[in-house]
């Protein structure tokens, strides 16, 4: 199964980070799934994430990532020397974690909320996950 990245579909930070991946997946390894979405739920419920987390989600390898090992994770998929961030895994986790709560709390008051989450563009459409998908 290929990682699946669930992301805050209320926040335009979330929404972008979500563009930059895609952009920066050569492979098209990522699915993707609003948490706020019925496929995001189903898949928060299913790895024990709790439904009101407040942190970009990872499922690989059949387990769930958050915060800063999440991103992590991420990048070291990532083309464009990006992957090369995943060096920043031998920092503590609470450390790295206290960086990324910092910048989750203060994502919707640099960032704003969105009202809804946009509709991907139908080259990208498949990789946005639905309940009947998981």
């Amino acid at each position: 199964m290929n990682p699946i990245v669930l992301f805050d579909g209320d926040c335009h930070f979330c929404h972008s980070s979500v563009q930059f991946i895609i952009k920066r997946d050569s492979q098209e390894l990522f699915y993707f799934a609003s948490q706020q979405s019925e496929a995001g739920q189903e898949l928060l419920k299913q790895y024990g994430v709790p439904e009101d987390i407040d942190s970009l989600v990872l499922i690989e390898n059949g387990k769930a990532y958050i915060k800063s090992t999440a991103a992590l994770r991420i990048c070291r998929h990532l083309c464009s020397g990006w992957n090369f961030l995943y060096f920043f895994r031998c920092i503590p986790n609470p450390i790295r974690d206290a960086v990324y709560d910092f910048a989750a709390k203060n994502r919707y008051r640099w960032f704003s909320k969105k009202d809804s989450c946009p509709i991907p563009p139908d080259s990208i459409r498949t990789r946005f996950l639905e309940v009947n998908s998981i």
